[in-house]
Formats: structure tokens, sequence, C-alpha cells
């Protein structure tokens, strides 16, 4: 199954080595990025303000082009 970036990103024709170099262009680790783009920060709960994730999260979106909220788990 596709995580929620896989999917926003193949909506916008974007490759996952577009998405890594998005990333590492705002400051987020190639590891970091592949995780995200795994899906692996679905699997929390909740998040804090001052949330490494969140704040990972926030650059996708701004990569994506979405508002994060969209990218939280429901």
């Amino acid at each position: 199954m596709a995580s929620r970036i896989q999917l926003l990103t193949s909506k916008n024709n974007m490759t996952y080595d577009d998405f890594i170099g998005e990333m590492r262009k705002r400051g987020c680790s190639e590891p970091t990025a592949a995780k995200i783009w795994a899906g692996d920060y679905e699997k929390f709960e909740s998040f804090s303000d001052n949330d490494i994730y969140l704040s990972n999260l926030r650059k996708a979106a701004d990569v994506l082009r979405v508002k994060t909220g969209s990218l939280l788990p429901r």
C-alpha cells in the first residue's frame, strides 16, 4: 500500500528521486526523507509542535504544495 506522500507525488508526476532531492534542498537528511516517503511517520498517533517528524512533514508539504494537515494520519 502506498503512503500518502507517494499518492500525492504520483498526482504531481514527481518521482522518488525528485522528492528526495527537494527534501534535501530544504535541509532534510536523505534517510529521513526516505522514511517520510515510505510513510513511517504515519504510525504516530499524536504530534507535538516541536516534533522532528512534524518539522519534516512541513518540508514535505512545502515540496508537494499541500497543507501539512493533509499529510497527518486521520
